[in-house]
C-alpha cells in the first residue's frame, strides 16, 4: 500500500479525441451528458473496400458485420508542417502518431504548459496503443521506403511526441490491447513516484488503418447485430469498434500546486494483474477481476460505498460483460446498502469501443464528470439485465446502472470515481482517482 504521507500523483491537464468531432473536453461532456452516440457509416475516403467488407462478412462461418462504429471525423487531417515533418514522411506515418501528437499538444496546453519551452526536461510519453494494419507492405518497393518502418512501428507513436518535443524522459509504447491506455498511465504514475521523470504525458490513441478488426469479430461472432453498443444488458449481441484519444498530464502536486495548475484529479491508486489460464484466451477471468478491484481499493484505503462512479469496460459482448458485473458487485456491491452506492455505466454505450485508448476515455468522463458534479447516463441500459440481474430489486448490491443523468454529491469534500479496462491479452487495470472541492486542493500536503 503506498504511504499516504507521500506526495501524490495529479493529473493537471488532458488532451481528447472521440468520434462525432469531438476534439475538445467541453464538446465531449456535452455528449455524454445529453445522453447522445456518435455512431456513424464506416467512412469512404480510407480506400477501404467497404462494399466488399460488408457483402464478404455474409459467408458461412462469420456473422454479418453492420455498417456502423464510432469513427474520427480528423482522422486523415495533419498539419505537418506545424511539428516540422516533411509530407512525404507524414503520408508514411500511422495516423496514430499523427493523432497523438496534436492530442499530446492539447494536453500540455490545457495544463498550462507551452510544449515548446519542453525540451530537455525530464518529461516522460507512456501511450497506449496497438497494430492496427495501417500502410503498404514494407517488403515492397515504394515511393514511402525508408519512412515505412519508423512511420508504422509501435515504439515510434510515443518517440515521435519525445522527439517532436525535444523531452528526456522515458517515452514507452504500450500494447496490452484493450487496456493499453490505463496501463500505460500506470507506468507513468510509478516513473513520477520513482523520479524517472517530473511530468508525464499518458494515455492512449487508437485509429483503424484497416477494417481487419471487424473482419476478426465477425468470424469471432462478437459484433454488434444493429451498430449499437448495449453494455450491461441482456439485448447486446456484441461490440462497436471506435477510434479515439485521450491523453493526460501528470505531475506531484507539489509541483502542481507550485505551478497553479488546475487539478482535476489525484490518483489513490492504480493497478494491473493478468487473468492467467482461464477457459480460453480470451476468456476473462471474474477471480482476477475481484482482486485487481480489492487491491486497488485497498491501496486507496477507500471502501467501496465512498466510489460515487464507475467507469466499467462494459463492451458490450455476451461473454466479457457478466463476467465484469458479478466482479464487480462482489466486490463494490459487497456491505453496501441498495442504492448508496455507485452508480455504473460505460462510455461506449456512447462512442463504441476505442481498443487501445478505451480506459483513457473512460478515466476523462469521471474526471468530467466530477467538474460538473453529474454523472452521465449509460444509454440501453434498460433493453434488458444481464443474467435477470434485477437492479431495482436490488440484486446489484449497493451498485445502480447510470441510465440517467444525477447529480453527483461530495458529502465530504471530494468525490471518487473508479476506472477498468481489460484487455483480450489478459492484463486487467483499474485506477481509482479522487476529485476534490477547489478549496481542499489548494489545502497543505498530508504531510
Amino acid at each position: 500500500m503506498p504511504d499516504r504521507c507521500e506526495d501524490p500523483v495529479v493529473i493537471v491537464g488532458l488532451g481528447i479525441e472521440a468520434p462525432g468531432g469531438i476534439d475538445t473536453a467541453e464538446q465531449y461532456w456535452s455528449l455524454l451528458a445529453d445522453g447522445r452516440e456518435a455512431l456513424s457509416a464506416i467512412p469512404e475516403d480510407r480506400d477501404w473496400a467497404v462494399r466488399e467488407l460488408l457483402d464478404g462478412s455474409h459467408r458461412d462461418g462469420f456473422k454479418p458485420i453492420c455498417n456502423a462504429g464510432g469513427f474520427l471525423s480528423g482522422a486523415a487531417e495533419f498539419d505537418p508542417g506545424f511539428f516540422g515533418i516533411a509530407p512525404r514522411e507524414a503520408i508514411a506515418m500511422d495516423p496514430q502518431q499523427r493523432v497523438a501528437l496534436r492530442v499530446a499538444w492539447r494536453a500540455l496546453e490545457d495544463a498550462g504548459i507551452n510544449p515548446d519551452e519542453l525540451t530537455g526536461h525530464d518529461v516522460g510519453v507512456y501511450l497506449g496503443a496497438s497494430v492496427t494494419g495501417y500502410g503498404p507492405d514494407m517488403a515492397q518497393f515504394s515511393a514511402h521506403s525508408g519512412h515505412l518502418l519508423p512511420g508504422t512501428a509501435l515504439s515510434v507513436i510515443s518517440g515521435r511526441v519525445a522527439y517532436t518535443l525535444g523531452l528526456a524522459g522515458p517515452a514507452l509504447t504500450v500494447d496490452t490491447s484493450c487496456s493499453s491506455a490505463l496501463s500505460a498511465l500506470h507506468l507513468a504514475i510509478q516513473a513520477i513516484r520513482t523520479g524517472d521523470a517530473d511530468t508525464a504525458l499518458a494515455g492512449g490513441v487508437c485509429v483503424m488503418g484497416s477494417p481487419g478488426f471487424f473482419v476478426e469479430f465477425s468470424k469471432q461472432h462478437a459484433l454488434s447485430d444493429d451498430g449499437h453498443c448495449r453494455p450491461y444488458s441482456a439485448a447486446a449481441t456484441g461490440t462497436v469498434w471506435a477510434e479515439g484519444a485521450g491523453i493526460f498530464v501528470l505531475q506531484r502536486k507539489s509541483a502542481a500546486l507550485r505551478d497553479g495548475r488546475h487539478i482535476y484529479g489525484e490518483v489513490l491508486a492504480s493497478r494491473l494483474n493478468q487473468d492467467g489460464h482461464t477457459t480460453g484466451l480470451l476468456t476473462p477471468s471474474e477471480q482476477a477481476q475481484q482482486r485487481l478491484f480489492r487491491h486497488a481499493l485497498a491501496d486507496a484505503d477507500v471502501q467501496p460505498g465512498q466510489v460515487g462512479m464507475i467507469e466499467g469496460h462494459g463492451t458490450g459482448t455476451r461473454v466479457g460483460d457478466p463476467v465484469e458485473l458479478r466482479s464487480l458487485i462482489n466486490v463494490y456491491g459487497a456491505d453496501t446498502v441498495p442504492g448508496t452506492g455507485p452508480r455504473l455505466g460505460s462510455v461506449k454505450s456512447n462512442i463504441g469501443h476505442t481498443q487501445a485508448a478505451a480506459g483513457a476515455l473512460g478515466l476523462a468522463k469521471v474526471l468530467l464528470a466530477a467538474e460538473h458534479q453529474m454523472i452521465p447516463p449509460t444509454l440501453h441500459v434498460r433493453d434488458g439485465w444481464h443474467d435477470g440481474i434485477d437492479w431495482d430489486g436490488g440484486d446489484g448490491g449497493g451498485i445502480t446502472l447510470a441510465e440517467t443523468i444525477t447529480a453527483w454529491p461530495a458529502p465530504d469534500g471530494r468525490r471518487i470515481g473508479s476506472v477498468s479496462a481489460f484487455g483480450m491479452s489478459g492484463t486487467n487495470a483499474h485506477v481509482i482517482v479522487a476529485m476534490e472541492h477547489p478549496e481542499r486542493v489548494e489545502a497543505a500536503l498530508p504531510c
